[in-house]
């Protein structure tokens, strides 16, 4: 099927390019979705660009789910009378999905659902069962979500190592990683935790590092809210002790639904801070005391948002039906021409306009592209003023950290000492503009970041390319 809205000479002639060297990419047949699903985009001019930071919905299941709500009566699920029993029944049958769309054993693998991929970590982190001499081990490239967590540990008396990552690919060393973890070999309880997918360079870190890190006695939290959206994670080949993820970010909607997957085991090491409604079977006010319900439950703080899981039900069930291998294969090829194009753009004096931070290549790496943008005598292009000027292009995009500061760093080359003295001078509080002109002489420590995801087109690649030509001098 011809690319839609491949009009202008340029586009065709690089389009018929693209198409020899990928010609996977017209046999996925996602030119039909993109056409039923998210055509909104092409009548809107809209040229989408941030799959990282949140997915679009399928318009058949936003429709599907209004169709839902309309026809049924939904009552909060604690209870036997009708209407409770039904929402009760939407949300088991949408956790026993999620378990098959992940292959994960409901023996093995409980499912507890959550606001968001924040929320799933903060409830792994303030339980874990930190003690002092217990170890917690961070690559750098994680998201804020899973630096948080230090916060916890620390509190408990317990340690903080980070695993560097290593430019240009921005990569950890695996040596680095196997003295870190057999460093700690003396730590009752040792957590790591890091990112399938980097949400700032698109590295994709080995899911092998999980059973290594377990055969030494870690407990591994796999942050997987970038690499799920694109990408297969089969929980019978790979077990994590804890899964974090958000469904907008695999299909748009909802955007109020997240989830921790987690082994049986993993749960029960778990000591939660705090009850409240729906974590207990009983619970006292004169006697005291309270005793907290078994599994799942126990970690879902009040009610479940009982009216909007059937539309996870609903997108899951999209993804089985378009193949989540299909979208892989299609932002694969996709994020190797973006590559591609963003090297060969020179300015006449022979300098380069982007330069990329993390792999050049499509190996082990997904479709989270960030560079910078530099003039003719090698000065950065201030982020804010390439997203302004996309915005007014149509173009969407995301520009910053991405609130992933230790990757921003390890790619920008910012020193401890550079970062501390922008701290120390700030005092107690700043402002992100603040600190960012007090560092990278004064462009912040960020970056621009174009993503790809299940409704990304060529065309769509091809005109912030285009785009980005406008920066040539």
């Amino acid at each position: 099927m011809r690319e839609p809205s491949i009009s202008a000479p340029a586009l065709d002639r690089d389009y018929e390019r693209f198409l020899a060297d990928s010609p996977e990419y017209a046999d996925s047949g996602m030119d039909a979705v993109r056409a039923a699903e998210f055509g909104r985009l092409d009548e809107q001019g809209q040229v989408y660009l941030d799959y990282t930071g949140g997915g679009l919905y399928p318009v058949s299941v936003v429709r599907g789910h209004a169709d839902f709500l309309a026809s049924h009566v939904l009552g909060n699920p604690h209870s036997v009378n009708p209407t409770s029993v039904l929402a009760g029944e939407g949300v088991e049958r949408c956790r026993a999905h999620v378990l098959r769309f992940f292959n994960a054993s409901p023996g093995e693998y409980a499912v507890v659902f959550t606001a968001n991929a924040s929320h799933a970590l903060k409830l792994v982190g303030e339980a874990y069962p930190f003690e002092p001499g217990d170890r917690l081990l961070l690559t750098f490239d994680n998201h804020n979500s899973v630096n948080g967590i230090r916060e916890f540990d620390r509190a408990h008396g317990a340690e903080t190592d980070y695993l560097p990552v290593v430019p240009p690919d921005l990569r950890v060393d695996e040596a680095h990683l196997d003295r870190a973890l057999a460093r700690a070999g003396t730590a009752r309880h040792k957590l790591f935790a890091y990112p399938a997918q980097s949400n700032f360079s698109g590295v994709q870190h080995p899911l092998e590092w999980v059973p290594r890190a377990q055969a030494l006695g870690w407990d591994v939290l796999v942050d997987a809210a970038a690499f799920v959206p694109t990408n297969r994670l089969d929980l019978s080949r790979v077990r994590p002790d804890f899964v974090a993820l958000s469904f907008y970010k695999m299909f748009g909607h909802p955007t109020g639904v997240g989830v921790l997957i987690a082994r049986h085991r993993a749960l029960r090491k778990l000591h939660r801070p705090w009850f409240s409604g729906g974590t207990i079977t009983v619970a006292s006010v004169q006697s005291d005391r309270h005793v907290l319900v078994e599994g799942a439950a126990a970690f879902e703080d009040g009610t479940v948002d009982y009216s909007n899981i059937p539309a996870v039900d609903a997108g899951l069930s999209f993804l089985e039906r378009v193949g989540l291998d299909r979208i892989h294969g299609r932002v694969r090829c996709l994020t190797g021409w973006l590559l591609g194009a963003l090297a060969d753009l020179h300015h006449a004096n022979g300098r380069p306009l982007a330069r990329v931070y993390g792999p050049l290549t499509t190996d082990r790496r997904g479709g989270t592209v960030a560079f910078n943008l530099h003039d003719g005598g090698g000065r950065i292009v201030p982020h804010p003023t390439v997203e302004a000027r996309a915005a007014g292009a149509g173009i969407s995009l995301r520009t910053g950290c991405f609130c992933n500061p230790g990757a921003g760093e390890a790619a920008l080359g910012l020193s401890a000492g550079e970062l501390d003295r922008c701290f120390a001078a700030s005092g107690d509080r700043m402002t992100r503009e603040e600190f960012g002109q007090c560092l990278n002489g004064g462009n912040g420590p960020g970056a621009v970041r174009a993503s790809l995801g299940l409704a990304s087109t060529f065309a769509d690649t091809h005109a912030f390319v285009t785009f980005a030509r406008r920066f040539l001098e």
